[in-house]
């Protein structure tokens, strides 16, 4: 885009790209470690709490390192972050305990929150204000490639080499049979892991040594309590901040449970069932782009109130539907989630100004809604034994989203 720096711009959007192969490869594991540890629905959801929650305890101090520093310190302790997890997978691996992984998760997770907090405003402030919007959708349309390249990853190294033995069977095997199959299985999951902080590492050593153009980085002083104050008088980003909440946790329930949907539905195993949330990943990346296309003729707002409707009437088929039908809507509903994350962070973020840092952060914080979310639909899941009756979960948050989308659509008609 005009007056946008060619190289800088794409090394910070291949970050978007490998924190969306790290959430997906994340989705895949709590189908992996139901079947490795026979877990229920609410205790695999611990790898979502494990992984959001550090979304929401790193933003606010990735806000103030780059504020007191700058946007490429804040990519470079990221990317840190994201290695030393994955590399934790190893000894986890070793170990075989459950809370050794969520360590790891939560890690790995914590850098990804210092990246999104930086990159998503970095991009933002590297162009003219007016197409800011589309330049995020821009850099995030790689976001989903990245997403259906951990699924594929998964599907290949990780959900590939499960053992078949159902929780009944593993109940019925004696300790060391049982421990041999599951240092397997935990080897597998641990692969990609520790392969993709190699790529990471490369990647560090890139943007290390590449000029970054600074963008809004002069003004390093923080005045915390004036910037909350000024933002919280902002009613389209406090509105902006409750809308990226029950986004994010609706799209982690609709992904996290794919899997396990479609199992039931279709009598299919993990690896047969993957292929279908790879389907959704491959609806999601193609409808982005469309998304960034019709941003030129629609308005950003209007485009998100629309989706979000549309979102809500097939969850409502996945909920109502069996068989083909509930799991064709289900995948579908990733085709209008796909512009929703970077079009409710730019409409947010606009005229922040010098409080976009902290703003951002906000934002991020916001993803916390997908450990409190996936967390809850895993609870109906188990409480009601129905997985149809979860998904009433994300209908509920993608009403949310509508409002807000229609909300600042008529602030831009004004």
């Amino acid at each position: 885009m005009k007056n946008t720096p060619l190289l800088p711009f794409v090394l910070i959007t291949s970050l978007f790209l490998m924190w969306g192969l790290a959430n997906n490869m994340t989705d895949t594991l709590l189908s992996a470690f139901k079947r490795i540890q026979s877990m229920t629905d609410a205790q695999t959801s611990l790898i979502q709490v494990a992984f959001y929650g550090a979304y929401f305890c790193l933003a606010l101090p990735a806000a103030i390192l780059i504020k007191k520093f700058t946007y490429k310190t804040g990519v470079l302790v990221g990317l840190g972050l994201f290695i030393a997890g994955s590399l934790l997978f190893y000894p986890a691996s070793k170990t075989m305990v459950y809370g050794h992984f969520l360590a790891a998760l939560y890690i790995l997770a914590g850098g990804l929150s210092i990246l999104e907090t930086t990159a998503n405003p970095y991009i933002i402030a590297m162009g003219p204000m007016e197409t800011a919007t589309r330049r995020l959708n821009l850099a995030q349309s790689f976001n989903p490639i990245g997403s259906i390249t951990g699924v594929v990853l998964s599907k290949i190294f990780i959900l590939s080499h499960l053992n078949i033995a159902s929780a009944e069977e593993r109940a019925a095997m004696d300790a060391g049979q049982l421990s041999a199959i599951q240092s397997e299985e935990l080897s597998a999951v641990m692969g990609p892991y520790v392969g993709v902080a190699v790529v990471l590492a490369v990647l560090w050593l890139v943007i290390a040594v590449i000029r970054m153009p600074r963008a809004s980085d002069e003004d390093r002083v923080l005045d915390f309590s004036a910037t909350v104050q000024r933002l919280l008088r902002r009613r389209r980003y406090v509105w902006g901040v409750v809308a990226q909440f029950f986004y994010v946790g609706a799209q982690i329930c609709v992904w996290s449970f794919t899997i396990r949907y479609v199992m039931q539905e279709l009598k299919v195993n993990e690896d047969q069932a993957a292929s279908y949330y790879l389907a959704a990943l491959v609806l999601f990346t193609l409808s982005r782009f469309v998304f960034t296309w019709l941003m030129k003729y629609v308005r950003p707002g209007t485009l998100l109130g629309v989706s979000a409707l549309l979102a809500m009437l097939f969850t409502l088929i996945t909920i109502l539907g069996n068989g083909i039908v509930g799991v064709v809507a289900l995948v579908a509903i990733s085709g209008f989630m796909s512009l929703m994350f970077p079009t409710i962070f730019g409409l947010a973020s606009v005229g922040l100004g010098q409080d976009a840092k902290l703003g951002g952060s906000g934002l991020i914080m916001a993803i916390l809604g997908g450990a409190v979310l996936t967390a809850l639909q895993g609870w109906v899941s188990d409480s009601t034994g129905n997985i149809h009756l979860s998904y009433l979960v994300p209908l509920a948050c993608f009403a949310v989203v509508a409002c807000f989308g229609f909300f600042v659509s008529t602030g831009e008609r004004a």
